[in-house]
């Protein structure tokens, strides 16, 4: 059985160890110089491989997709990641969060010991060959270094990713090839992205870089409630991002999708309760300035405090009342979504639909598809990772499943 892997992502090397633990011929085609390397990227800061909570919580983390992705992980959870790691050598532990990382952080160790086992188990590894479609035969065309090449196999498990990142291979070129063929492809937007405000000259070249810590977001869900995320992000030259955004960004990027732009309300005392603070900030000031006394009445001080004079008017200052209820609700006007090249992960891709329960296309037998490239999302936090593993895992074992039934059916 030969088995073409086209992508060199997490998702593409699990469904090219899956087949070849099984005795497959497997050839892995990556368009850069290595593979990999959007993996390396994301373990710069800490690799987190998945996340610890209980396996129902983590799969409601995938929102309209946890039902097609609930199986598929349940058969290659957090608990499988953790040994599948163990095996190559890789020790993890679970992180303050929750999250799960490799004992010394970092991605290349396990990158490593990943393509030794790989190569060791027969897998072939072609870089520089960008897939660019099919010949009048049927079979796979790579634009290589020495020229177009043609490529046979019995089956193919594309593992493409989507559109973010693009200078690190996912670069969505796959999308119009797979559209001629009749594939159903939802658009690509992006994922745990960071959004526009328009901020004065001042506050961007003042403050941009700097972290607000210790805050609560509140935004409106589709259907009227209210979602309060606890955690800080970032201010940046040209809006907001960072771990608290990314949590509920697709609530934020859907409304901007529908209404143009979206609200946030940020709460920048979720331990005080307004309450106390119009009591606090009720205290006459005297010859105190209003950052003094915004410091010691309400723990409010550098970044916090500018955020406050960038978007609130002069008036609110003056009423104890209506600055507590700022604070509390701090509105922050989100214009645009930053572009999909700058965001962490993709939602959209070939949707489930047109997919079997092996993730093979009903339109195309014995050509399947994993990782980014599906249509789905997930916030940061170990889920993206999880979910490529175990998409790729479950396409590689769905081509030889394929394969065998093939091979045992009759000919007409």
């Amino acid at each position: 059985m030969k088995i073409a892997v086209v992508g060199g992502g997490p998702a593409g090397l699990m469904a090219a160890e899956t087949a070849a633990a099984e005795g497959a011929q497997v050839d892995l085609y990556d368009a850069m110089p290595s593979v990999g390397r959007k993996f390396l990227l994301a373990g710069k800061g800490g690799l987190n491989l998945t996340h610890s909570e209980p396996l129902e919580t983590f799969l409601s983390r995938y929102g309209s997709r946890r039902m097609q992705l609930a199986p598929i992980i349940r058969s290659f959870g957090p608990d499988a990641i953790r040994e599948w790691a163990s095996g190559l050598g890789i020790r993890t532990f679970i992180g303050t969060s929750r999250r799960i990382f490799p004992a010394d952080m970092k991605a290349a160790p396990l990158l490593r010991a990943w393509l030794r086992r790989l190569r060791q188990s027969g897998v072939r590894f072609h870089v520089r060959h960008r897939w660019s479609g099919w010949d009048e035969r049927g079979a796979m065309l790579f634009l290589t270094p020495t020229g177009e090449q043609s490529v046979e196999a019995d089956a193919v498990i594309f593992a493409l990713g989507g559109a973010s990142w693009p200078k690190l291979g996912s670069d969505a070129s796959w999308v119009p090839l797979l559209r001629g063929r009749g594939v159903e492809i939802a658009p690509l937007r992006p994922a745990n992205c960071g959004f526009d405000v328009e901020w004065s000259v001042y506050f961007k070249t003042r403050f941009a870089g700097q972290p607000v810590k210790s805050a609560a977001l509140l935004v409106t869900t589709p259907d009227g409630a209210i979602q309060r995320r606890q955690g800080e992000f970032v201010i940046t030259e040209t809006g907001v991002e960072g771990g608290g955004i990314y949590a509920v960004s697709s609530v934020l990027r859907d409304r901007i999708e529908r209404e143009g732009r979206v609200v946030l309300a940020v709460d920048l005392t979720p331990d005080r309760d307004r309450v106390r603070l119009e009591h606090d900030l009720s205290r006459p000031r005297g010859k105190r300035t209003m950052a003094t006394h915004l410091r010691r009445y309400a723990g409010i001080s550098g970044v916090k405090s500018a955020l406050l004079r960038e978007v609130l008017p002069r008036e609110t200052f003056a009423d104890p009342i209506a600055l507590a209820a700022a604070i509390k609700s701090l509105p922050l006007v989100l214009r645009e979504t930053r572009p999909l090249a700058e965001a962490i992960s993709t939602a959209g891709g070939v949707r489930f639909e047109d997919l079997d329960e092996r993730l093979m296309l009903r339109r195309m037998p014995g050509l399947f598809c994993a990782g980014e490239m599906l249509d789905w999302e997930a916030p940061t936090g170990g889920y993206l990772l999880t979910a490529c593993l175990a998409t790729g895992r479950w396409a590689g074992a769905g081509a030889l499943k394929w394969l065998v039934e093939s091979r045992a059916r009759p000919c007409a």
